[in-house]
């Protein structure tokens, strides 16, 4: 839902409002509001992240964040799965990880939720890029297909059970197929 007000309102006015259920997002001048994750996504969200977080936590390499603000390049996003490499998540002056991000996540995953729209999601996905992000994956349950984003290349369709998904370097030890993406709903 886009929310227009009365005035134009600027990023840093946007950060001061309050957070809404399911969260906004502030994308050239607008307030859009995500829609509210339904089973499919909320599966493949939860189970992605924990995924990522079992493999790559442990040894510190990487770490992913669930519907994590993001906020970089006069944007502030809420990606529903943000992987930070670990040197890069931002920490307070006690060590903890930081309330506020203020910048591209590593790899950035969206998952298209069944009233959404794709050429929103995919416009995220780019702005990640072409801040810095190594690599975007946007996940279509309804389909079973996933759609990996690299920079400057055109995008990779993958739609076959067995097709190994690509993954940025650092996850190199991350090893998921269209498959176990999509076998998640079955669990």
């Amino acid at each position: 839902m886009v929310q227009s007000p009365s005035k134009p309102i600027t990023l840093g006015e946007f950060l001061k409002l309050p957070e809404t259920e399911p969260a906004s997002e502030y994308i050239d001048g607008q307030i859009i509001q995500k829609p509210m994750p339904q089973g499919k996504h909320s599966t493949i969200q939860t189970e992605f992240s924990s995924t990522v977080n079992r493999i790559l936590k442990p040894q510190r390499v990487a770490r992913a964040f669930s519907e994590l603000r993001c906020t970089f390049g006069g944007r502030s996003i809420v990606p529903d799965v943000s992987v930070f490499t670990w040197q890069r998540i931002p920490r307070d002056q006690n060590g903890e990880v930081s309330n506020a991000f203020l910048m591209a996540p590593d790899w950035t995953i969206e998952i298209l939720s069944p009233d959404q729209s794709q050429t929103k999601v995919t416009k995220n996905i780019l702005h990640c890029l072409n801040h810095g992000t190594q690599m975007g994956w946007l996940i279509d349950p309804a389909e079973q297909t996933v759609f990996v984003y690299l920079p400057k290349q055109q995008p990779e369709v993958f739609d076959e059970v067995e097709q190994v998904l690509p993954v940025p370097s650092f996850a190199s030890e991350l090893i998921l197929s269209v498959g176990s993406i999509f076998g998640w709903l079955f669990e």
